[in-house]
């Protein structure tokens, strides 16, 4: 029963988070009240996926590191100085959508990613590595960077972010990660399928709670809201793109390509809504939201192009 409704989740990925976002922009003032579930939600999400984690998977990506170096110096630092120079430029007056646009595109890889990953047959175990290090990583590498980019011009508490991405994000990856370990991978087989759909479903009702916070700022489709849309939808496109011209530009094997393009690509954008609404002005998560609308349809988009290519080619060597 759980693996037919988790099958049917996965089919209804690409379009859940913006479906999800309607809804509690819809049904604010049923949903709101309970956005302060959000944080556990994601905890109990971040969990369920490193259980099939292990600390081998570190020691790999250490032993043959240079995939993960390109992958984390996408992730942190030219993407999110092509967010600050795209958004100084477009939203010169509008330090709110600077801040949301640079922290949509600084926070960790998403965890969905090892899905597409595995589905168009990437490395996972280097999928896996870069997920988990870069969670570990997260509490001090988001608040760091947003400090340099921002410095005094904007008030945040930065320990206070580093507290909430440790809470969220690396004591549940470190809970699972010796979970599996202690099992010897036993509660991954017989636990984490049986997760799995509660795990997508807590997605769901993530990214509805955190719609119905910021939903004033969507109540009205105007030019304004249309323009950052457009915006965070090219950067977004551009983190594929970025990806996929470094991963060849090094002459990666396809596996690796694969896997960079995706992780390189996708952001856990639910913990960066929940960092934008819990320590900014509601506006700041304006951009973040955005990008919920639309990265699972533009991680499926890439796969149907990836498949296309395989079909022409040999091998990404020549993607």
């Amino acid at each position: 029963m759980l693996e037919m409704l988790n099958k049917a989740l996965l089919k209804f990925m690409p379009i859940m988070t913006p479906t999800s976002v309607i809804i509690g922009i819809l049904f604010t003032e049923t949903f709101k009240p309970y956005a302060f579930l959000v944080p556990w939600l994601f905890a109990f999400m971040t969990f369920s996926g490193s259980l099939n984690s292990k600390f081998a998977d570190i020691k790999t990506a250490i032993k043959y590191p240079r995939p993960l170096f390109i992958c984390l110096t996408i992730l942190h630092l030219i993407m999110p100085l092509l967010a600050f120079g795209v958004g100084n430029v477009a939203f010169r007056h509008d330090p709110n959508t600077i801040i949301g646009l640079v922290l949509a595109f600084l926070i960790p890889t998403g965890v969905s990613s090892l899905v597409w990953v595995t589905i168009y047959k990437g490395n996972v175990i280097l999928t896996l590595a870069i997920i988990l290090i870069d969670s570990l990583l997260s509490p001090i590498v988001v608040p760091t960077i947003l400090h340099l980019f921002f410095g005094t011009t904007v008030h945040m508490n930065g320990m206070e972010i580093m507290q909430g991405l440790i809470w969220m994000i690396v004591l549940p990856s470190i809970a699972g990660m010796l979970l599996n370990e202690a099992t010897k991978g036993k509660i991954n087989k017989v636990l984490k399928p049986k997760l799995e759909p509660f795990s997508k479903i807590c997605l769901g009702l993530v990214v509805g709670l955190n719609g119905a916070v910021i939903a004033p700022y969507f109540k009205e489709i105007n030019a304004k809201l249309l323009f950052i849309t457009a915006i965070v939808f090219i950067v977004a496109c551009s983190g594929y793109i970025v990806s996929g011209f470094i991963a060849k530009l090094f002459k990666e094997e396809t596996d690796i390509q694969i896997a960079l393009i995706y992780n390189g690509g996708m952001r856990n954008i639910s913990a960066g809504a929940v960092i934008a609404i819990t320590y900014f002005p509601a506006a700041v998560a304006v951009p973040v939201i955005i990008g919920m609308l639309f990265q699972q349809i533009l991680a499926s988009f890439t796969g149907t192009v990836l498949s296309r290519r395989v079909k022409n080619y040999t091998s990404f060597g020549n993607f």
